[in-house]
């Protein structure tokens, strides 16, 4: 093959990845980097709503300043109970989900009911419902109020971190509705690994506990990064989440600098996320 027709071959496969990317590409621009673009436009200027229209004015970094230094209540008095929720939140969930996975993995009858089953609160409970669930009180575990654990949490923790706990509790089992996404991801991830290894381990006289720390949670490292990374920025659109209730009472330029400064929070998140992930990745690569 001479050089010519190698170079021809490259710019052909060029040329059609591009224009399979030309959809994605153009929607993006037009409907999440422009708007994106013009948020962070508007972040720094003024905005003011009059008869003819809206107008606008330069003022700098003087919402980011209101939001860190001068109306802390705009960002810290929620964000950070917020935040600790979002601690207990994200192990549950992930915990929840593989457990269950791993039980969906197995073979009995009514399985592929059950899967629909966990799956199905995805679908149907929207953030509208889960507000109003959580307003009448629902989600609740029973034995919380039969044994007055929400007392003994409070009684043996600071209230800074009693509260979100106790929270998490009573609203546990719609917490876990938001697992179905997870549970789905861990199931694939689950039958990605052979049966062979099982089989293997079993006939080294390895038991169920032993396999699943051996083979299992090793093999199952890489979804759980994905299902962590999932739950957080699913945790962070929470219906409950007071971030998204005071943007939709702040002025636009405000409003803009406040998402801008939640999204560099996020962010934050997700890179702790994946400096974990690095270190436990590396850690099975030295035991190995």
């Amino acid at each position: 093959m001479t050089r010519a027709t190698k170079l021809k071959a490259a710019m052909m496969e060029y040329v059609e990845g591009t224009i399979f990317i030309a959809p994605w590409f153009i929607g993006f621009v037009m409907f999440m980097g422009f708007p994106l673009g013009f948020s962070l436009y508007m972040s720094f200027r003024k905005v003011n709503v009059v008869a003819t229209g809206m107008t606008s004015s330069y003022v700098g970094l003087k919402h980011y300043k209101d939001i860190l230094l001068e109306d802390g209540s705009l960002l810290y008095n929620d964000l950070i109970p917020f935040l600790q929720k979002t601690l207990f939140m994200v192990p549950v969930i992930v915990i929840f989900a593989l457990l269950i996975a791993i039980v969906l993995n197995q073979k009995f009858a009514g399985r592929s009911l059950f899967r629909a089953i966990f799956f199905l609160p995805v679908i149907l409970s929207t953030g509208q419902v889960v507000s109003e669930l959580l307003t009448q009180g629902e989600g609740a575990l029973g034995f919380m109020s039969k044994y007055n654990v929400s007392g003994l949490i409070s009684g043996n923790l600071p209230s800074t971190w009693a509260t979100p706990l106790i929270w998490i509790l009573d609203s546990f089992v719609l917490i876990l509705w938001y697992s179905g996404v997870q549970i789905l991801i861990f199931l694939g991830g689950r039958q990605t690994i052979s049966n062979s290894a099982y089989e293997a381990a079993r006939i080294d006289g390895a038991g169920p506990w032993a396999t699943f720390w051996k083979i299992t949670l090793p093999a199952m490292t890489p979804f759980v990064f994905l299902n962590m990374i999932y739950t957080v920025v699913d945790l962070f659109t929470f219906p409950t989440n007071p971030i998204i209730m005071r943007v939709r009472d702040s002025e636009y330029g405000q409003f803009s600098a406040l998402i801008w400064l939640y999204f560099l929070i996020i962010s934050v998140f997700l890179i702790i996320i994946f400096i974990l992930f690095s270190r436990a990745t590396r850690s099975q690569r030295m035991t190995a």
